[in-house]
C-alpha cells in the first residue's frame, strides 16, 4: 500500500512537471511566433491591403463600357520549407510574393488615354534572420494622345514610380535603411510624338521631359541619396524621354508585357542615359494557377551602391529577376 501511494505521487508529481514544461514550450513558441508574425505584419500590411484591394476593385469592375476598356492580370505566389534535425544541412524558410497589373484605357474618334497601375510586393524569412523584402515596387502610368495622322499621336505622359517600405542593407554592424516610402519617389512629366499601331505597342518619342526625385525620408536626403544634395528632398532634371511598350498573348494563356524607359539630362553628362527595362512574362496553368516571370534591369547615374559595411560606391546596373507558380486572376 505504500509502495501504491508513493508510486501515485511521483506520477502526479510527473505529470505537474510535463504540463509546466509544455506550458514553458507553448510560451516560448507561442512569443517566437508573436514576434515573426509582428516583424511580418509591419512589411507586408500596407502592399497586401492594397493588392487585396486592387484585385476586390477587378473583380468587381468587369465590363466594357463605350470607349472604355478594362483589363488586367493579379497573382498571389507562395513557398514554404521546413527542416527538424535535417541532418543534411539548410534552414527553414517561408515566402510570399504578389503581382497586379491593371489596365483603363479610353478611345474614341482622336482621342486616346491610357491608364496603368502596376504593384508588386514579396517578403521572405529564411531561418532566425529577419524578414526581407524580394519585391517592392508601385508605379503609376497616364498617357492622353490626340491622332495627328495614321498611328501618330501628340502625347503627354505622367508616370509616377515608388515603393511602399522601407529597404534595408545587411551590413557587419546591422541592417541599414536605404530606401523608404517615397524615397526615392520618381515623377515624370514628357510632352512628344506617341507611334500606336493598337494596344500592343506603343513608342513615345519625348523632347520635353521634366523629372523630379523625391526622398522624403531625413536619414537618406540628409547624405544625398539618390542624386538629391544633402539636405534637400527634391532634385529636378530637363531632358528627353523615349519609352516602348510591349502587351502581347504569345499563345492562348501565354501573355508577355514590357516597357523601357529612357532619359537623359540635357545640362548634366547627357550622355549618361537613365535605363529602366521591366518584362514578365504570365502563363495561365488553368483558370486558378499560374506561373510567371519578372525581370526588372534599371541604371541611374545617380544611384549609388552600398558596401557590405554600409559605405556608398559608385552607380551600377541594377538587375532583378522573380519565378513565381500560384494563384492568378485574369480580367
Amino acid at each position: 500500500m505504500c509502495i501504491y501511494i508513493n508510486t501515485t505521487k511521483k506520477l502526479r508529481r510527473l505529470r505537474r512537471l510535463n504540463a509546466t514544461a509544455r506550458q514553458q514550450l507553448r510560451s516560448t513558441f507561442s512569443t517566437y511566433a508573436v514576434n515573426n508574425i509582428i516583424n511580418m505584419k509591419r512589411l507586408i500590411t500596407l502592399p497586401v491591403g492594397l493588392f487585396l484591394t486592387v484585385i476586390a476593385l477587378a473583380q468587381d469592375t468587369t465590363t466594357v463600357d463605350g470607349p472604355w476598356k478594362y483589363s488586367g492580370m493579379a497573382s498571389i505566389n507562395f513557398s514554404q520549407v521546413s527542416l527538424t534535425n535535417w541532418s543534411q544541412g539548410g534552414e527553414s524558410s517561408y515566402a510570399i510574393n504578389g503581382l497586379s497589373a491593371i489596365n483603363l484605357n479610353y478611345s474614341e474618334g482622336k482621342n486616346s488615354w491610357d491608364n496603368s497601375l502596376d504593384i508588386g510586393y514579396g517578403v521572405q524569412k529564411i531561418g532566425e534572420r529577419n524578414p526581407a523584402k524580394t519585391d517592392d515596387h508601385l508605379e503609376l502610368l497616364s498617357k492622353y494622345g490626340r491622332k495627328i495622322t495614321g498611328n501618330w499621336f501628340l502625347s503627354g505622359l505622367l508616370n509616377f514610380k515608388t515603393q511602399f517600405t522601407e529597404g534595408y542593407k545587411e551590413t557587419e554592424t546591422g541592417r541599414v535603411v536605404i530606401s523608404d516610402f517615397i524615397s526615392p519617389g520618381y515623377v515624370l512629366l514628357s510632352i512628344g510624338m506617341e507611334y500606336k499601331k493598337d494596344d500592343s505597342f506603343f513608342v513615345i518619342l519625348a523632347p520635353i521631359s521634366g523629372k523630379v526625385t523625391i526622398v522624403t525620408n531625413d536619414s537618406l536626403s540628409n547624405v544625398g541619396s539618390f542624386g538629391v544634395e544633402p539636405g534637400n528632398k527634391s532634385r529636378s532634371e530637363f531632358g528627353g524621354t523615349i519609352k516602348i511598350g510591349v502587351n502581347k498573348d504569345l499563345m492562348e494563356n501565354v501573355n508577355f508585357s514590357s516597357t523601357l524607359d529612357l532619359f537623359s539630362n540635357y545640362f548634366n553628362n547627357p550622355q549618361n542615359i537613365d535605363i529602366s527595362w521591366k518584362a514578365l512574362l504570365n502563363m495561365k496553368i488553368n483558370k486558378y494557377l499560374s506561373a510567371n516571370i519578372s525581370t526588372h534591369l534599371m541604371y541611374d547615374n545617380d544611384i549609388a551602391s552600398v558596401d557590405t559595411d554600409g559605405n556608398p560606391g559608385g552607380p551600377k546596373v541594377q538587375f532583378k529577376e522573380i519565378l513565381g507558380v500560384g494563384f492568378s486572376y485574369k480580367f
